[in-house]
């Protein structure tokens, strides 16, 4: 079992390059465009300041020097760049074997430790006065991708969530609903009866701005524990975890364990004010602690206690830092919050260093999700809830189910539908790098055609629906010189990246490069099946093409399931 990756061609190459590590190679190598033949380049204009030549003549001579590896069909010199072609026969073998382990490849070789890792991932994080969002979907689904991409990379993931369902933002949703509700049971999906109060609350507020003040009256009393203002809290929070389970159950979300502010929001207080005793922390003139962070971290300063003694945010993060620790031992954590916090964790984890709490911790940061019609408010109600944006995109989905395949049974219209739109709306949204702002476009995601998730689900469909009808056995029995032509080639050299890509992935979380190889892979199959006969009087060259689109079929359902896609036999 060998995979050919950039390291192995560095390794290769370090045995005839004697001025640079196989680190310093293994960073020159270069993929090349999709229209060169060769699977990877290196470019010989560092060797020119050792060797006192011209980097084309540097190339030529390393070609005639170097003794062509199993592994490689053909090694030429271009210009100033050394090429490399991996053998087709290589890369199916190892799909083929592996099949839904080929992205695996790193583990089956012994080149990831032994011992999983240990990660938790906390998404995400809701506030329960109001329902799911559409900013809140994003969360989710980089979320679940990446908890799903590092199962499939055999660690051991730990999926948690933080009800945040205390606070200023809760008390308006229940003062609202005091005030104006009469009482009444939900009529509608539980959080968004209780969303509809934190809009009403706001829209009062603009008419009477002295509401806040029996608004922290409320949350005075909750924090007293006021037994009317509890029960109002409480049978209002149950209404608001219902709604969330029916959202989590849509995206198909579950979760190892869930935290709740509001049983952990004043236990951080220890660990500061052990920190404010040993001299780690500060205190101002009129009581509140702080971190002072500008002269070690480069950061503003942030308070952790109010003067009134009370906890902040910050203060029960502290707290669940340590108590994720103890419930799972993690060797990581990491945090799926929107890049408004970037400061906010930055903080959060100097002030942890400096209480002696080393452990790796990183936050997923991601940008902000626009409508066509532009940015969202959620306290004036132009929020487009999640489960609103779900059901459009299954109702699109279903029209054009419907469209194209009046024949169906109702209920299979209905059950595709689910399966495209929920591909529609996740890979549109995780193709973009999370750290970019994008807008949703809700028909343009369910297009069959383009850069969208229908698309990928329509050429696995499509290869399924060639080897139906070739009803032709699949096995590596197979004439390799066959696979010749330029677009088979070309395909054979998408499939040799995927288990690198993966492998970078698990280390930097850009989980965007699953849906864009995706959409490499299936443009370079689209294109070799508009020249290139599958289904053939020659049998050799048919089984041979036969073997390369199943290969392209494994490849393409590991990627679909790590984004939480449906894979379908038929669109």
């Amino acid at each position: 079992m060998i995979i050919v990756d950039k390291k192995t061609i560095a390794e290769f190459l370090a045995e005839y390059i004697t001025n640079l590590s196989t680190t310093e190679i293994e960073n020159l190598i270069e993929i090349p465009p999709q229209e060169f033949d060769f699977s990877y380049a290196f470019p010989c204009f560092q060797l020119a300041k050792f060797e006192k030549k011209a980097p084309n003549i540097i190339a030529k001579e390393l070609k005639k020097r170097i003794k062509l590896a199993d592994y490689l069909e053909i090694i030429e010199a271009t210009g100033p760049y050394l090429n490399f072609k991996v053998r087709p026969q290589i890369v199916l073998q190892e799909i083929f074997k592996l099949q839904e382990d080929y992205g695996r490849i790193y583990e089956k070789l012994g080149k990831s430790k032994s011992d999983p890792l240990r990660i938790v991932i906390e998404y995400p994080a809701p506030n329960t006065n109001k329902p799911l969002h559409l900013g809140h979907i994003r969360n989710m689904l980089l979320g679940r991708s990446l908890s799903n991409l590092l199962k499939y990379k055999e660690e051991l993931v730990f999926e948690v969530n933080l009800n945040n369902d205390r606070g200023i933002h809760i008390c308006k949703s229940m003062f609202a609903y005091r005030k104006w509700g009469n009482k009444k049971e939900p009529n509608i999906k539980s959080d968004h009866f209780v969303g509809e109060f934190y809009v009403k609350y706001n829209q009062m507020e603009k008419e009477d701005d002295k509401l806040i003040e029996e608004v922290y009256n409320l949350l005075r009393l909750w924090e007293e524990n006021d037994p009317e203002v509890r029960a109002l809290w409480k049978k209002m929070n149950v209404w608001a975890l219902k709604g969330f389970k029916e959202t989590y159950k849509k995206l198909n979300i579950s979760f190892d364990k869930e935290y709740f502010e509001s049983d952990i929001y004043w236990r951080g207080k220890e660990k500061v004010l052990e920190g404010f005793n040993k001299g780690i922390f500060n205190k101002t003139e009129d009581g509140a602690i702080f971190a002072d962070l500008k002269e070690s971290y480069n950061l503003p300063n942030k308070f952790l206690i109010r003067r009134d003694g009370t906890s902040l945010y910050i203060t029960q993060d502290i707290h669940l830092a340590f108590q994720k620790k103890d419930d799972f031992n993690y060797d990581k954590s990491i945090y799926v919050v929107g890049n408004e916090q970037d400061l906010y964790f930055k903080q959060l984890f100097a002030v942890l260093d400096m209480i002696g709490f080393k452990e790796d911790k990183f936050h997923l940061s991601y940008g902000m999700i626009y409508l066509p019609e532009g940015k969202m408010k959620s306290r004036e109600g132009t929020i487009v809830d999640a489960d609103d944006i779900i059901d459009k995109i299954q109702l699109l989905a279903y029209e054009e189910v419907n469209k194209r395949y009046p024949e169906l049974i109702e209920e299979k219209k209905k059950e595709r539908a689910k399966s495209i739109g929920m591909a529609a709306l996740s890979f549109f949204i995780l193709k973009f790098n999370p750290k970019s702002d994008f807008i949703f476009n809700p028909k343009q995601s369910i297009s069959f055609e383009g850069e969208t998730g229908p698309y990928i689900q329509y050429c696995y469909a499509r290869i399924e629906s060639i080897i139906t009808k070739s009803k032709g056995l699949i096995d590596l029995n197979i004439k390799w010189d066959l696979i010749e032509h330029e677009k088979e080639i070309s395909l054979v050299k998408q499939l040799n990246y995927f288990p690198e890509i993966i492998d970078s992935i698990t280390r930097n979380y850009n989980i965007h490069l699953i849906p864009q190889y995706l959409l490499a892979l299936c443009q370079a199959f689209n294109s070799f099946y508009s020249s290139c006969q599958v289904l053939s009087d020659n049998k050799d060259l048919e089984k041979t093409r036969l073997l390369l689109i199943r290969c392209v079929q494994i490849v393409i359902k590991i990627g679909l399931d790590i984004l939480g896609i449906d894979t379908l036999n038929q669109m």
